[in-house]
């Protein structure tokens, strides 16, 4: 497929390729437009402009029907996301249980604001308005997973054990430990 829309990224990237070949077999199916954006999501992580208009280039819609169903739904982003997303439920429920607490210490743990990816990708941070689980009050939810009842007191643990699977599973690199000086207190 060959459109103006990515400025030569189609031939530099795979999942380009792969992102066409998806499209070229749905569609023929009424409706595939949000098919089409799962399977761009899944490849890319989320959905920049280029992919955008990749996607009405190659289903021959209009851009403005793509962006207009991206920005509806949720589930689709167009900034860049962290393997492990967080959402932080600010319903009522959880509110009143410490979410902004809990959401004040994970900001703090991964030195970002709601709205922002660590600088290693590894995750994200967006605050909500319910997740739907108020027994569970306080609750996050981290890569879909659900965590309830927390306090900011739990936050560096579980994020630590995030971590150190992340770094098992080869998604980063472990950090580097600076040597200690000989006579230091460390």
């Amino acid at each position: 497929m060959s459109c103006n829309c990515c400025k030569g990224m189609i031939t530099e990237d795979p999942r380009f390729a792969e992102l066409d070949a998806f499209i070229a077999s749905a569609k023929s199916t009424p409706g595939s437009l949000i098919s089409v954006l799962h399977k761009a999501q899944h490849l890319f992580g989320f959905l920049p402009e280029e992919v955008l208009q990749h996607i009405a280039a190659g289903l021959q819609i209009p851009p403005a029907e793509v962006y207009g169903v991206v920005t509806f739904y949720n589930y689709f982003s167009t900034e860049p996301v962290g393997r492990f997303p967080i959402s932080v439920c600010m319903g009522t429920a959880c509110y009143v249980q410490g979410a902004d607490r809990v959401l004040a210490k994970i900001e703090s743990e991964l030195g970002i604001k709601t709205g922002q990816v660590t600088d290693d990708g590894l995750f994200s941070l967006v605050s909500c308005r319910c997740v739907g689980a108020c027994g569970l009050a306080p609750v996050i939810t981290i890569g879909g997973e659900v965590h309830g009842k927390l306090t900011e007191h739990d936050v560096p643990k579980l994020l630590a054990e995030i971590r150190q699977q992340a770094i098992a599973d080869g998604l980063v690199e472990a950090p580097v430990q600076e040597p200690v000086a000989a006579g230091s207190d460390k």
